[in-house]
């Protein structure tokens, strides 16, 4: 995978056995936690707000060393949107945390009403996107993307690398206005090289070059298509992998770059193919009257089961072998 050495630093190991990425993928555990922490201590308007997934939402290690900006609201998912809603109107910057499913499903009226529609300075994080979530259908959140990027005045972020999660976190709270992040819990891989330009919101971010494609990804699947890349290196191609952290507002540039080389790009999410990352790219290249090799893998048109996210990512097509099947089947025959 193409990566830089292991960094020896706090909140850092080598995973023995990672749940979806290969052995010895170095991890950074708690990324968001201590970011969170890191930046209220810098700003006093930062405040972390809660529906009882403390822990879950790594917002533990925020009650415990800033508990007079913590609030725990409980089981009440709409009401915590509410509660942001007016703490931005008088000038706190609220990170309300909580699963994905319940920051856009459950909640949505309220998202949409009291958060979106006034444009207030509030920012959402949502945990266990996709089939990150070992829960089924009540708690994966294949849909959240497509829910979000549809609300005016919405900005939606992923970050693909641990070290990334302290950018975004730094850049949504610089933005005056609604944000969606979703983001894996516990660990996440270091897999973004040493000497990457930092993500900068609403910008594509290349993180290797490719003469025969481009697998543009984001979230987990960034680190999984470099490994993928890797894999096809060793085939003979040299496909590039491009980092899309921000998937509204889309870098409508950015995209239109990588389809006027006319050469296979793939599109890869944990998310349904339905309303999210691919679409918004098919949106964009169909609107230009680009024609390139083009494909979308993510979750199809289905409800996933409940199990492991290594297990999940096999059975529903997002491993390293099916962005690596999938790049493949866009190559001419």
């Amino acid at each position: 995978m193409s990566t830089s050495a292991p960094r020896a630093l706090p909140g850092i190991t080598i995973a023995k056995s990672a749940p979806i990425w290969r052995q010895g993928t170095p991890l950074k555990m708690k990324a968001y936690g201590q970011a969170l922490v890191a930046l209220a201590q810098r700003n006093p308007d930062v405040v972390c707000l809660g529906a009882d997934l403390t822990g879950p939402t790594e917002t533990d290690m925020f009650r415990d060393r800033i508990p007079e900006r913590f609030f725990n609201f409980g089981v009440a998912e709409a009401n915590v949107m509410c509660a942001a809603s007016g703490m931005a109107r008088e000038g706190d910057i609220p990170f309300v945390n909580t699963f994905s499913v319940f920051a856009t499903r459950r909640s949505l009226d309220q998202v949409a009403l009291q958060i979106a529609y006034p444009n207030v300075n509030v920012k959402l994080v949502g945990f266990m996107p996709g089939l990150t979530s070992p829960g089924g259908p009540t708690h994966q959140a294949i849909d959240d993307v497509a829910i979000m990027r549809a609300l005016p005045n919405m900005i939606v972020v992923e970050p693909a690398d641990g070290d990334q999660v302290a950018d975004l976190v730094e850049a949504i709270a610089e933005h005056r206005g609604p944000v969606y992040m979703r983001i894996k819990r516990g660990e996440l891989p270091l897999c973004i090289p040493a000497g990457t330009p930092r993500a900068r919101l609403g910008k594509l971010q290349p993180i290797t070059s490719g003469a025969d494609g481009t697998i543009l990804a984001s979230g987990v699947m960034v680190a999984l298509a470099l490994e993928a890349a890797d894999d096809l290196r060793v085939a003979g191609l040299d496909v590039g992998v491009v980092n899309a952290h921000t998937v509204k507002p889309l870098d409508r540039d950015g995209v239109l770059a990588i389809a006027r080389t006319g050469k296979p790009l793939l599109v890869a999410e944990n998310h349904s193919v339905i309303g999210g990352l691919g679409a918004a790219v098919a949106e964009v290249i169909s609107e230009a009257g680009i024609a390139l090799p083009f494909g979308r893998l993510g979750v199809r048109d289905v409800f996933s089961e409940g199990g492991t996210a290594q297990y999940l990512f096999q059975k529903y097509g997002l491993s390293t072998a099916a962005i690596r099947a999938a790049f493949e089947g866009l190559l001419p025959h």
